[in-house]
């Protein structure tokens, strides 16, 4: 079994769902079990899951105490979906990285998650 686990939220607050919040708590309380274990973990927001960006770092959010826990595990959001979802100023406002790891023809860019299967994390979808 694998120590090193990459969680990906691809849930979007913007659809007010409790599915979508419901994943965005479980996506913060895997990394900071994983993190308190002393795993290699690692936090991204991908697709409409960017908007997550402004919401996480309001201290009177719900999730807010989770997110801090897990802050220093936050890879950051992908930069071509934050640009799609219209995200892109909130991320940086929330002093939140644009990742661009792979490059994708017509777009800021990507996280690669290729890349993190290929060094052996798994990959964990919220």
């Amino acid at each position: 079994m694998t120590d090193k686990t990459a969680i990906v939220l691809f849930s979007d607050p913007a659809s007010g769902t409790e599915e979508a919040a419901g994943r965005a708590f479980n996506a913060l309380v895997l990394a900071g079990s994983l993190k308190e274990r002393g795993a290699d973990v690692v936090l991204i927001l991908q697709g409409t899951g960017v908007r997550w960006a402004s919401e996480l770092v309001k201290p009177d959010h719900p999730f807010h105490g989770a997110f801090k826990a897990v802050e220093d595990k936050l890879l950051g959001a992908c930069a071509a979906c934050a640009n799609a979802f219209g995200a892109k100023d909130a991320v940086e406002a929330a002093g939140i990285p644009l990742v661009a790891q792979k490059e994708i023809p017509g777009t800021a860019g990507v996280v690669d998650l290729s890349q993190y299967i290929a060094d052996g994390y798994r990959l964990v979808l919220f």
